[in-house]
Order: structure tokens, then C-alpha cells, then sequence
């Protein structure tokens, strides 16, 4: 679908040659497309501004129906998220206006890289990435289809550079059908992804590319004793299952291990949550979403590396039969958990996962990502992730990931004086803090308890995992956040 190319456009057919233009300097390095704009800056309702647009209709020399140029505003405003947004609106640009294929002329040369610090690599990895997430669509619940993706993305570039970036295209489709599977993961409605459909699909695509897959269930955690997990998962009819999905590449030195939330619904169990609470709670699983597109991508991308994907999925639901706030349960690790919040439950799936994990793959680094708190919310905003770590290099490894790949992330302490909010009276530990303040950092001192001193780090997604609004490169619904962050970081590691 992406194609880096090198054309005549006298000769070349195409629905729209779209180019970015920067306000004060000229970013591109083919004459045709210079003198193409100053076409649109002769008129004056065109300066190349932020956002500006105007489109052009059959340009003489050229064969594009149409040239539509969107602004960036200026060169000292331009960066690698204006190039990724600038790509990703000129997409949905594209499909708004029912086109099938376009040519965005990249921006080259040494006013661009000089001026937002990037080497063309990184430029031309943007525009596609931008590109290819704008071309997503999730309508699979609608009657009427309105709009279509594009078929044919290219990127118009100078003849050495297709040669040289030849590699790029492939690894950014692998990237980016990663994060848009996690995506149609977290926006599919909890009816159709009760715990068995969710473990059933992410076994199917996992086994497509040759994942060593390994599923325990119900009965199989109940023999292991994943006390902690099957507290949450006893008020639902819907059966927990424990998947593992293992990435080993023959010239890896050490084994990390993603651990995913997968509440495929949270009612709240007995501690119900409120109305207006409710409603998005299929998102739950964005954290067991995302880290099993992230294994899906990089069995696509090879890195040099052993990965283990362990995601608990359940369903959190109030019956006869759920477990009730007081109740003391043993986790998987032998510690035994007083819960003083049946909505306290991602921590409790979290912990006996994690236990697990380190018992069996042993791995030098062990980094969880979960919509765990409202309280980082509150704290975050809902764009930026919140960072736990006991580790200070894992800690700025992920920042940087985050910085590259615009998914932001910022670290939170992990202060051992709020530790002692967690003391339970009857119980090694409790799942809820004493106080009602500080809540994303209890609960991340939560899990700390169960991480056997590893280089760990917690990652709540709470905020980012999904959007009401769309975005230039995002719809409306999950984001996929974290998949291009983690294959980001799995790069610096």
C-alpha cells in the first residue's frame, strides 16, 4: 500500500500530489514542487500558515488531478510530530474527499533537517507512520460505509533517496497494522469480546505469525493458585484465561517481559461504579491490547532480542458470586491481599501475572502497561502516560521512547513513606490506599511489592488508551498507545 517512488509528474497519474508547506523557508529540494507552490502562494488566501489548505485542479504539467497543499506554519515551529500530523491529516483529507490514491511530496534537503534537528530517515519514517495511521477507519459496526481508505499511499522523493529508504515502508506498515489492530481491540464492544472472544483473537493473529503461544485456563490457574486473579474474574460467567506469547531471536542476551491489563469490561464488581463511568469501560483491556500487537509487530521486525507478551484477561462483574470488598485472597506469589476496593482490580490481575512471569522467564527487565487509575488522569491529563520505575535508566529509555514516538509519558515518584498506606491490619497487603490522594502512585507501589526487586517500570495508560475527538492520525476510539512506543524502547534496550 506504501511505495516510496521517484516519478515524472508530467507522466504520472494520480488523484492528489499533496505538499507541505512551510510558511518563511523552502523545505523541498525537487524544482517542479518549488515552483508548484509558488503557484499557491501567489493567492492570497494562502501563506502557508499552520493549517492553511488549498487545492489546486488540474495544474498545466503536471497529471494530478488535483494539488492539495496544507501549511505548517514556520520552520522553527516544524518538527517530526508536525511532519507525522501533517501526513495523517492529509490522508484523511484524501478520504473525506473519496479518493483512492496519493503522491505527498517529502520534504527534503537541508533546510528541513537542519532546522528540526532530524536526519531524513526519520522524516520519511513520520511521514509514512502519519500516512498509514490516517488511513485507518473502524466502521465494522455500521450499515452504510461512507468512506473508504485510500489503496495507495506514496511518498514522492528524489531517486537516491527511494534507493536508500527502500527498507522503510515495509517496516512502517508492520509498525502501524500493529497499533491499529490494538486499536480495533479496545473499540470492539464488550459483547463481543468477553474474556474467551478476546483470548480466541489474540491467539488466532498471534499464531499467524509464528508466536510460540502458550494459554492457560480457568482450571489450569485455579491448579497454579492465581488467587488474586480469579478474585477478580468470580463474578463474571465469562471464564479468565492467562496468555503468553514468547518472541526469542537466536542472538538474544537477555529476556523482557510486557505484561497487558485485560479487563474486556469493568463494572466496578460490588463496588459498582457510577454512571457516566461505565460507558467506556471496554477499553479496559487497552494494556493486554497493546502489548500482544507489540509481540504480533515484532514478530514482523526481528529484533535481536527474547520477549514474552503475559497478558491476564478477565471480565470484573457484580454477582452472587463476586468477591467482596474485605475479602483476604493469597496471589500467586504467596502474599495475601486484603481488597478494600473490588474496583481496585487491574493491580490484582497485574500482580499474579507479574509474580508468574518472573518465576518463569526469569527476565532481567519487566515492564507492565495497564488503564489503571483515574487518579493519573487527574494528574496526566488524558495524552500523557504515567511512568513508575524503579530503575532510572529503564525510567529515561522510556521518556525518550515516548519523546520519538510522541506517545509522551512523564515519570512519578514512588515515595516508600506512601508505602505504609497500603498496610493492612488482617492481611500482608491491602489493594487501596488509606488516603484518597496519590492514587496512580499507591497503586504503582501496589505492584512494586510483587516486581522481586527487577528492573521494573508500570505505565499507566489510563489517559491516552482512547479519545472521543478525533486526531490528525487517530480517530475517534482506542489509540493503540503504547505499540510504537514499546517497539521504540525494545530498539534502545
Amino acid at each position: 500500500m506504501m511505495q516510496l517512488k521517484s516519478v515524472d509528474l508530467k507522466k504520472t497519474s494520480v488523484d492528489a500530489l499533496i505538499i507541505p508547506v512551510c510558511e518563511d523557508k523552502e523545505i523541498h529540494n525537487l524544482r517542479k514542487i518549488s515552483s508548484l507552490i509558488k503557484k499557491a502562494k501567489s493567492l492570497n488566501e494562502f501563506e502557508g500558515k499552520k493549517d492553511d489548505l488549498v487545492i489546486l485542479y488540474n495544474l498545466p504539467g503536471i497529471k494530478a488531478e488535483r494539488v492539495i497543499y496544507l501549511g505548517l506554519g514556520k520552520l522553527e515551529d516544524i518538527n517530526i510530530e508536525v511532519l507525522r500530523a501533517f501526513a495523517g491529516k492529509a490522508t484523511k483529507e484524501s478520504i473525506k474527499k473519496k479518493l483512492s490514491n496519493i503522491l505527498i511530496a517529502a520534504p527534503a534537503g537541508q533546510n528541513i533537517t537542519r532546522g528540526i534537528k532530524a536526519e531524513p530517515h526519520f522524516i520519511i519514517k513520520a511521514l509514512l507512520e502519519g500516512a498509514c495511521l490516517g488511513n485507518h477507519i473502524f466502521d465494522k459496526y455500521k450499515e452504510e460505509k461512507k468512506l473508504k481508505p485510500l489503496t495507495g499511499i506514496n511518498l514522492l522523493l528524489k531517486h537516491d533517496a527511494t534507493d536508500q529508504f527502500k527498507e522503510l515502508p515495509a517496516q512502517v506498515e508492520a509498525l502501524c497494522s500493529g497499533t491499529i489492530l490494538a486499536r480495533e481491540w479496545i473499540s470492539t464492544p464488550s459483547n463481543d469480546k468477553r474474556p474467551e472472544q478476546f483470548t480466541e483473537s489474540i491467539v488466532a493473529n498471534a499464531e499467524k505469525v509464528d508466536l510460540k503461544v502458550e494459554v492457560l485456563d480457568e482450571t489450569q490457574l485455579k491448579q497454579k493458585k492465581f488467587g488474586a486473579m480469579l478474585a477478580v474474574a468470580k463474578g463474571s460467567e465469562s471464564k479468565p484465561s492467562l496468555i503468553c506469547l514468547e518472541y526469542s531471536h537466536n542472538d538474544a542476551q537477555e529476556t523482557i517481559v510486557l505484561v497487558g491489563k485485560g479487563v474486556t469490561f469493568d463494572s466496578g464488581g460490588i463496588n459498582l461504579k457510577p454512571q457516566g463511568a461505565l460507558e467506556d469501560m471496554k477499553t479496559d483491556m487497552s494494556g493486554a491490547a497493546v502489548v500482544a500487537a507489540t509481540m504480533i509487530t515484532i514478530a514482523k521486525l526481528k529484533p535481536k532480542l527474547k520477549v514474552v507478551g503475559v497478558l491476564p484477561v478477565v471480565e470484573n462483574m457484580p454477582s452472587g458470586n463476586a468477591a467482596r470488598p474485605g475479602d483476604i485472597v493469597k496471589s500467586y506469589s504467596g502474599k495475601t491481599v486484603e481488597i478494600g476496593n473490588t474496583d481496585a482490580e487491574g493491580r490484582l490481575i497485574l500482580i499474579d501475572a507479574i509474580s508468574y512471569s518472573i518465576e518463569k522467564y526469569k527476565p532481567e527487565i519487566i515492564i507492565d502497561i495497564a488503564t489503571l487509575t483515574g487518579a493519573c488522569v487527574v494528574a496526566l491529563g488524558e495524552k500523557i502516560a504515567g511512568i513508575f520505575a524503579s530503575d532510572d535508566e529503564l525510567a529515561e529509555k522510556i521518556l525518550q521512547s515516548g519523546q520519538d514516538t510522541n506517545e509522551r509519558c512523564w515519570r512519578l515518584p514512588l515515595p516508600d513513606d506512601y508505602q505504609k498506606l497500603l498496610k493492612s491490619g488482617f492481611a500482608d497487603i491491602h489493594n487501596i490506599s488509606d488516603s484518597r490522594w496519590g492514587g496512580a502512585i499507591t497503586a504503582a507501589l501496589f505492584l512494586k511489592e510483587f516486581t522481586d526487586n527487577k528492573r521494573w517500570a508500570h505505565i499507566d495508560i489510563a489517559g491516552p488508551a482512547y479519545i472521543k475527538k478525533e486526531e490528525a492520525y487517530c480517530g475517534h476510539g482506542g489509540t493503540g498507545f503504547g505499540v510504537r512506543l514499546f517497539c521504540d524502547l525494545l530498539e534502545k534496550l
